[in-house]
């Protein structure tokens, strides 16, 4: 019995360019053109399409000129990740220490203990 692959034809644009710029495209192709045996022209294509994020995670080079010490970049450097109840990305600290401000979620990670030492 074969599986089928579903086709979910409720994407927007608009989810196809962040599921793109989220997890990147990568397009490689090799041109020859040869008569008898002769290579004429050779031409190599690789392009990759990603956010900069993605990009950096993944180790591309970036244009020279990339300004990278500034505030933008530090933050789409931290480490983020889904909040399991609501899906919004959070930052990994701030999700495992406060929780979820949109939807309440708690980690189950244990909490350093609070004590009110009256003295």
């Amino acid at each position: 019995m074969a599986l089928e692959p579903s086709r979910d034809t409720t994407g927007t644009l608009a989810d196809v360019v962040d599921r793109i710029l989220d997890k990147g495209l990568v397009i490689n192709a090799d041109i020859a053109v040869s008569v008898a045996g002769v290579e004429l022209l050779g031409v190599k294509i690789r392009a990759a399409l990603a956010s900069f994020e993605t990009a950096a995670k993944y180790g591309l080079e970036f244009p020279s000129g990339t300004e990278l010490n500034n505030e933008a970049w530090s933050e789409a450097m931290e480490a983020k990740e889904s909040c399991p109840q609501c899906e919004k990305v959070l930052p990994t600290q701030e999700l495992l220490s406060t929780g979820c401000p949109w939807c309440g979620w708690i980690s189950a990670k244990p909490q350093p203990l609070q004590t009110n030492v009256a003295t």
